[in-house]
């Protein structure tokens, strides 16, 4: 005898699937042909058909829960093969932006930070923030002076650390809880629809699935499988091992600031400054080629969540390289000015991360681990 299954439609859910860029939805008439063609979809219960289902139907608790968003890479290989042209790799990426903000906390923000019109308010946090906290701490000299440009003389590191590091555990505490869930209904949904013969998530026995699965997210091997991918993938390596590049700098210069006491600014000739060097160019660089590639999809689906994040990374790198590149040319009002630009996206990027498009990076990794480990 067949499974009964209540269908419960959640017509709002399908609304917010079309707001977030799967507007295509609906002219899927259930040909199959998407998971077919799609290089990386599993033979047993393959992605992406089962998805489109779902979502015409609005079935959010089956999708939002469902590992198998996750592991799409939105090549866009089933878009392209699709003869109704009903986009299914849109309407996948739709989704996953959708269960980012299902699994975030406080909602209220999450919904900010994905509304265009909040836009100017984001922009706007840091900046009272650092000038309200700089002023009453003393740490933040509106007039810096001397021969010598060091931005630290107007914004404090003290500072800078003093509002990021909260900000990091901020972050860390939210990814926590949204991890946590997100593990939780994972598992449950693929015990249910018979993805995983594991009855329970060991710790143990994820963490080692997780460290197999690093060499292929490294590589991007998954990413790079699509035919529609091969002008993709260069850009997002450089946008992805830039950010890597630039986390490394900014470890090794926090341990030489604070443990050897070694402050700024540093020789254009130290090792470290040549890896933030490179990977600032790079991260300007790949936003600018995936900005690109993203114009001249004019098929794919474009979001607000996706100009959000791409303005964000562009606007990190020009803003850190110009800091610099001011600096160089001894520009000081420019060059403070610009840091404190600077300063403002990195806020936004970061504070943000758990609720924007690029929370990805995290929900993916554990998805991918979690396939690994349940042997999906």
């Amino acid at each position: 005898m067949a499974d009964k299954y209540l269908v419960e439609p959640d017509v709002n859910f399908v609304k917010e699937i079309v707001r977030l860029g799967g507007g295509d939805v609906k002219k899927c008439f259930q040909c199959a042909t998407c998971s077919v063609v799609c290089p990386i979809s599993p033979d047993n219960k393959p992605f992406p058909r089962k998805e489109m289902i779902a979502a015409q139907w609005g079935l959010k608790d089956k999708l939002v829960s469902n590992l198998d968003i996750w592991l799409c890479h939105q090549c866009g290989d089933c878009s392209t093969q699709c003869p109704r042209g009903a986009n299914p790799g849109d309407v996948l990426g739709a989704i996953r932006s959708y269960a980012i903000s299902e699994y975030a906390v406080p909602k209220w923000l999450a919904k900010a930070v994905n509304d265009p019109g909040k836009l100017p308010v984001l922009l706007l946090i840091p900046v009272v923030i650092f000038v309200v906290l700089g002023y009453i701490t003393g740490l933040m000299n509106f007039s810096p002076g001397g021969e010598e440009i060091v931005h630290s003389h107007f914004f404090s590191s003290w500072l800078v650390d003093m509002i990021f590091v909260p900000l990091t555990v901020w972050v860390i505490a939210i990814f926590a809880m949204g991890l946590n869930r997100f593990i939780k209904d994972m598992h449950e949904s693929a015990v249910r629809e018979g993805k995983t013969n594991k009855s329970r998530v060991e710790l143990a026995g994820f963490l080692q699935a997780l460290v197999r699965i690093l060499p292929t997210i490294l590589k991007h091997s998954k990413f790079t499988e699509c035919g529609e991918n091969k002008d993709r993938a260069t850009a997002h390596l450089m946008v992805f091992y830039a950010f890597i590049g630039l986390f490394i700098v900014t470890n090794i210069f926090f341990v030489v600031l604070y443990v050897f006491q070694i402050h700024g600014p540093y020789s254009q000739l130290n090792p470290v400054k040549w890896l933030a060097n490179v990977s600032g160019i790079a991260l300007v660089i790949g936003s600018v080629l995936m900005i690109k590639n993203r114009l001249a999809k004019t098929t794919q689906s474009t979001s607000y969540k996706d100009w959000y994040l791409l303005g964000l990374v562009l606007g990190l790198g020009l803003t850190g390289m110009l800091t610099e590149m001011t600096r160089l040319a001894g520009a000081a009002g420019l060059s403070y000015f610009m840091y404190f630009i600077h300063l403002v996206f990195v806020f936004n990027l970061f504070a943000f991360l758990p609720f924007s498009k690029l929370a990805h990076i995290v929900y993916r990794t554990v998805a991918m681990a979690y396939a690994e480990y349940a042997n999906r």
